[in-house]
């Protein structure tokens, strides 16, 4: 039987004939669980309030994407098109042509861009499932905007007395260029409200959706001028060798960005935010567990006659540090356990009741994740260790046998 750890095992169960310390050794453990338990919850909350943001560019995201390498458009060939059909690992494609643009509607205006898609666009991105009002229908005539748009404007869904008016400058020309004063520097169409999409406030104010052609036509571009492609790929494929083939495609002359590349900054943003409250909670709970280092300290000072019987009987001084080693561990893994469970459960109810909401339709989203458990019980017994390590070495020859 190993030594150390059977007397330590009975010094965390009994208790001290002191009350104080008794009473010093439960609060440590009561720090420890509420510490690990705070720690839990606020990853799981972040892991959730990821997934949470994340899932509205999802939305509008593909797989994959590619770009121009210089300037804003590319022109796909047929045969480039039927190259891509081709590559293994990709399932479908949809064309794309965006700018900038000029809404303007009863007197009112706002600089928004307008996305022409083909067919294939829902086959690629779900933004269709956005919908909050209305059809998608994309055509010559309707288009679908953000509900951030419709407010700003007062648009209506299938008001075809009332347009939305649709303004960009020409290309590459200029009004006295075109042949005098009398004649407009702008392009001009309008679209009817077919539907409105919902999704998050600044994405909400940004797009109006209509048919390709009808964009190619405003912006004076040829059917075969796009801005990018957007891919839905096979998951089980490797996605560089997709990529890979793609770019060899359009003679490298695409930039390939995979749905995380495309949000790099929110992903960055998200990243370091939990990181951040991360190392916070760790230093709280450094902070918290110098109570563990006194608790030790403590039960050295009261098992004092205990362990100068021991080293009379045979036990070395190492085999006594080992004893409040193993137990300040003991009691600390113990505490990042039970800290855990409590965790898990308040996790646990709050995805299935959602009992606490940010409003009245939305609960508090968090994700339980194996990985976070792995986190706070690392945590844990590590400083555990640390702290076990600095208060075991106060053992000495001199204590004890003083």
């Amino acid at each position: 039987m190993n030594f150390p750890l059977y007397i330590a095992k009975r010094y965390v169960r009994s208790k001290s004939s002191q009350n104080a310390v008794n009473i010093i050794n439960f609060i440590t453990f009561l720090v420890i669980v509420i510490g690990s338990a705070a720690l839990f919850i606020v990853l799981s909350g972040f892991a959730g309030l990821k997934t949470y943001s994340l899932s509205f560019s999802e939305s509008f995201d593909p797989d994959l994407k590619a770009s121009p390498l210089t300037g804003k458009f590319i022109s796909v060939l047929p045969e480039q098109e039927t190259k891509l059909q081709n590559i293994d690992g990709v399932l479908s494609f949809s064309k794309e042509l965006e700018e900038k643009v000029y809404f303007l509607h009863n007197e009112k205006s706002h600089i928004g861009y307008i996305k022409g898609v083909d067919s294939n666009y829902n086959k690629v991105t779900s933004v269709d499932s956005t919908l909050y009002f209305g059809e998608w229908l994309l055509d010559s005539q309707r288009g679908v905007v953000g509900i951030g748009i419709a407010n700003l404007l007062g648009l209506t869904v299938n008001n075809y007395r009332s347009p939305l008016q649709i303004l960009v400058p020409k290309p590459k020309k200029g009004a006295v260029n075109q042949g005098g004063f009398n004649k407009t520097p702008y392009n001009q169409h309008n679209v009817v409200v077919s539907g409105m999409y919902n999704v998050a406030e600044d994405l909400d104010k940004k797009y109006l959706f209509t048919s390709l052609p009808v964009v190619q036509k405003l912006l004076e571009k040829d059917s075969l001028q796009i801005s990018a492609i957007n891919f839905k790929v096979d998951g089980t494929k490797n996605i560089n060798s997709i990529k890979k083939e793609i770019a060899a495609v359009f003679n490298q002359n695409v930039v390939l960005k995979d749905r995380q590349e495309q949000n790099s900054t929110l992903h960055r943003m998200l990243n370091t935010e939990n990181l951040a409250t991360y190392l916070i909670f760790t230093l709280v709970l450094i902070i918290a567990l110098f109570n563990v280092v006194g608790a030790i300290i403590m039960m050295i000072l009261d098992k004092k006659e205990n362990s100068k019987t021991l080293y009379y009987l045979g036990a070395t001084i190492k085999e006594l540090r080992k004893i409040y080693f193993v137990q300040g561990t003991l009691v600390t893994s113990i505490g990042g356990l039970v800290g855990v469970f409590i965790g898990s459960l308040l996790i646990w109810s709050q995805l299935a009741f959602g009992w606490l909401k940010i409003n009245a339709f939305l609960a508090y989203p968090v994700e339980y994740k194996i990985l976070n458990v792995v986190i706070v019980l690392a945590t844990i017994i590590v400083l555990g260790l640390i702290s076990a390590k600095i208060a075991s070495s106060r053992i000495s020859k001199k204590l004890i046998t003083q």
